[in-house]
Formats: C-alpha cells, structure tokens, sequence
C-alpha cells in the first residue's frame, strides 16, 4: 500500500490542500559560477519553475497564484475551506542571503490558509543561521524541504554536471532531520546511460534514509537545455510510458510504507517539450499509472 500527499494532507489537514508556486527570485550556484555554470544540463531557463508566479512581492504572488488555483478548484468547496502549500520551487531556494530569504518565507505563512512551507533547493545551499532559522519556522508551521538528488550514481551525476556528490546530500539530509525538518527528494527515471538497476539503486539507498518523501519525475528534454543539444547530436532511449511506469512501481514497492509520494510523474511546458511526447498528455499519464498502481497495490 502507497500513501500518497493527498492522502496525508488530508489526515494532517484535514481538508484537501492546494500548492501556491511561488518564488523569492533565487539563482543557484550551479549556474552563476560558484559550483558552475549552465546548471544541470536538464534544467530549463525558469530553474523548473515555469509554473511561479511572476511578481515582485510575496503578498501579490500567493493572490495571483490563488487565483489561478481556484479557477480548477470545484465550485463547491468554499473560500473559507480552502487551504495552500506555499510552494517555493524554481532554482534553489535556500541559495542567497539568508535574512531576505527567512523574511520572505515568514511572510509566506502568515495567512491562516498556509497550512504548510514547501521549499525546494540544493543540498549544498545551507548555512548554519539558514538550519536554525528553518527549524524556527518548522515550530511555525510546517516545513518540508525538497532536495534535488536525482540519482545516487556519481558517474551520471557528473554526466548532468549536478555540482555536488552524494555525501554533500547525506550531510544536509542528516542536518535536516537532526532539526525535525520532513525532507522530500527528487529522482529522475530515464537519466541518459542509466539501467533499470541503477534506478532501483536510487530508490534502494533512499529506503535505507527513511526519506519521508519523494518526488519521481520522468527526464523531460526541453529546448534550450544543454541536454537537448546533447540528445540532437547523440540521441538516446527514451522510456515508453509503460516502461516508465513498470520502473516507477518497482522503485515504489522498495520504498518503505511510511513513504509519502508526492508525485509519480511530472509534465514540463509542453511548448518547450521535445521528449517524451506521451508526457504532454497529462491526463492519459496519470490515468494509464493510476490504474497500474492499483492493479499492483490495491
């Protein structure tokens, strides 16, 4: 049996809660020179973020950002029930001053409707006064941090310039759970030149962590990434949707129960999208891997 971030909104919650894409304007040092330059050669120009909300300060981009999230909501569900994940995920977060950032995230919360603080960023973007500020607001509200590890193979980390290694992970991962700080992780199926094997390696090591979540995207190339240069003059395989989703459940069924899934999949701008193709259509994606999961897990 799976528990998905539906399913644990809603006991911690109470209610079904919704993601505010927000940002604070951060870079990452894996792109303005102090790891490396062009970041990981995946990441698209927005930092993964084509979603934020374009504004200048955090008051306007959660009303913009509610806007957009209500408009889907179903007409039923009062404004006064509705509740938010202000949700900091394009480049990464934790990279900057401090202070500013800590200020931003504070304000983030203050509504009552936030019911959580979700930030994604990098493993090497902690300070000491950034630990202990964070675990400051963990006593606030919730906060999970989302790191960005991708795979646990050092050779294909290289091979995507990630800038870091895996005992950099381990450090920043320990620190924030000594803290109390729930840790979300990031993986990508289908990186180029990795095995099935390679991927349950991944999800082997993360089982041993006890990661109380984790994020597991498809690799998505996008034009005007390094990667889609890379894949024009040397393409390589490209997982079918039922190969991808025969790998996402064997990864899941390693992972211990008490692993909340917060995504299966993902879907990039579909304007900048050159493979997979299946992934543009969404709907089809998430229903085809739902039936699947239930056909194993149910």
């Amino acid at each position: 049996m799976i528990k998905t971030i539906s399913d644990y909104c809603k006991e911690k919650f109470g209610t079904k809660v919704y993601r505010l894409a927000l940002t604070t304007g951060a870079t990452c040092p894996n792109r303005d020179g102090k790891v490396g330059v062009g970041g990981c050669s995946f990441c698209s120009e927005k930092g993964s973020g084509e979603f934020a909300i374009n504004a200048e300060n955090i008051a306007e981009q959660i009303e913009k950002a509610k806007a957009l999230v209500c408009a889907k909501m179903p007409s039923s569900v009062k404004e006064s029930e509705r509740k938010y994940i202000a949700y900091f995920q394009s480049f990464s977060n934790t990279y900057g001053d401090t202070k500013r950032l800590i200020s931003l995230f504070k304000e983030a919360i203050q509504g009552d409707e936030i019911v959580a603080l979700s930030i994604a960023t990098r493993p090497d973007c902690f300070s000491e006064e950034m630990f202990d500020s964070l675990e400051s607001l963990n006593k606030i509200k919730p906060v999970w941090i989302e790191l960005g590890l991708q795979t646990v193979n050092e050779n294909t980390a290289r091979a995507f310039n990630r800038g870091y290694t895996l005992d950099d992970f381990e450090k920043t991962y320990d620190e924030l759970k000594k803290r109390k700080i729930e840790v979300i992780v990031h993986m990508i199926l289908g990186l180029p030149g990795e095995t099935k094997e390679d991927m349950y390696a991944t999800s082997k090591y993360l089982s041993k962590k006890k990661i109380d979540g984790i994020k597991i995207h498809g690799l998505h190339i996008l034009k005007g990434t390094r990667l889609a240069k890379e894949y024009e003059k040397h393409p390589f395989k490209i997982m079918s949707l039922v190969e991808y989703t025969e790998v996402l459940i064997n990864c899941l069924k390693i992972l211990p129960e008490s692993t909340i899934i917060h995504r299966m999949t993902g879907d990039g701008d579909k304007k900048l999208l050159i493979e997979p193709r299946w992934s543009a259509d969404k709907k089809r994606v998430l229903n085809y891997i739902n039936k699947r999961i239930r056909e194993e897990f149910l």
